[in-house]
């Protein structure tokens, strides 16, 4: 009840994706028709947008070794140069650990492959992208501790991927950006130090916020986030959704944000129910110095960075992401 008429108030640009999504097969939205369902529309929804876009040097797929067993990655090297390091195991590149987006239910390597190949581009560096196991099959903190392992094995092994282990990022959209800074969190308080972890590049993403202004005013079946659908989301994440609320590695704002925290670019859409989040986390980095750029995104909606093809903003944000990494790490 109560809610913004959101699609009047949408630019034209994000009009018309969603007008293109609509004649795209299946709604990834509708979390009524279970999570199998959703997961092959997602797929099928996603194939269209990840057509084109950079091309790069080197892309390949491998495994990491996790605490579930393997876990499925993929290497990005935007340039000749970086490829060539790899080959050679010469840890020549900084990189940026993706993690993508959908809930925790949904997503896999290929839904994410051309934002990925994007802010390799834009970045000049090794993008490595994670394929973290699934809820409900896999329950929190299953995804937490795998995206934590893999930037492990990176700053312990890099080398041999021409990845210099101790200049890591993470960048990650929606759930991914919570992972990020949940995995930044876990390494920190968990696995000895987050100290590798040099800049955060978090796309919309839920931090901990269970109500706010945004959640309250905004959702609804264009982007799948009504209270309902975010009911479905956290009981597919959690045996007892109650729980993460009280851990904080769901709750991140139960962390001590104040000391050893990474840069961080923070991006939000300005009609998105987890736009709160966003703006209470910038909050956090003003008050405590942590370097950092804010940016609302006017007239798009959650999820709006799939959208290069045709949303300027989708190409905006990961421009700005990318100069702030660039800058903060002097590259």
């Amino acid at each position: 009840m109560n809610k913004l008429d959101v699609l009047s108030l949408i630019s034209p640009q994000m009009k018309a994706v969603l007008a293109k999504e609509s004649e795209l097969a299946g709604d990834a939205n509708d979390t009524s028709v279970g999570f199998e369902a959703m997961r092959a529309n997602y797929v099928a929804g996603r194939a269209h947008w990840v057509e084109g876009g950079p091309r790069m040097a080197l892309k390949a797929d491998g495994t990491v070794e996790g605490p579930f067993g393997p876990i499925p990655v993929r290497f990005y090297y935007p340039t000749e140069g970086r490829a060539a390091a790899s080959a050679a195991g010469r840890p020549e590149s900084p990189a940026i650990v993706y993690v993508h987006g959908g809930g925790f239910v949904l997503g896999n390597l290929d839904t994410h492959d051309r934002i990925c190949r994007i802010l390799a581009q834009k970045t000049g560096v090794a993008v490595v992208a994670v394929d973290y196991r699934l809820s409900p099959e896999s329950k929190f903190p299953s995804a937490v501790r795998e995206t934590a392992a893999v930037a492990s094995y990176l700053h312990e092994q890099g080398g041999a991927h021409g990845i210099d282990g101790d200049a890591l990022s993470f960048a990650g959209d929606s759930g991914g950006a919570h992972l990020s800074l949940a995995a930044t969190m876990y390494l920190r308080e968990e696995l000895g130090s987050s100290e590798f972890v040099k800049c955060l590049l978090l796309y919309y993403g839920w931090f901990g916020l269970a109500d706010s202004s945004s959640m309250r005013l905004l959702g609804g079946p264009w982007d799948g986030l009504t209270e309902e659908d975010w009911r479905f989301y956290m009981q597919m994440y959690a045996d007892d959704p109650s729980d993460l609320q009280k851990s904080p590695y769901a709750n991140l704002f139960l962390n001590d944000l104040t000391r050893d925290m990474p840069a961080c670019y923070i991006a939000a859409a300005e009609f998105d129910p987890l736009r709160d989040d966003s703006a209470t986390l910038a909050a956090i980095c003003d008050q405590y110095g942590i370097p950092h750029r804010y940016e609302v995104f006017e007239g798009v909606i959650h999820a709006f960075l799939h959208y290069t093809k045709m949303l300027d903003a989708a190409n905006e944000a990961l421009g700005n992401g990318a100069a702030f990494y660039r800058r903060h790490l002097g590259l």
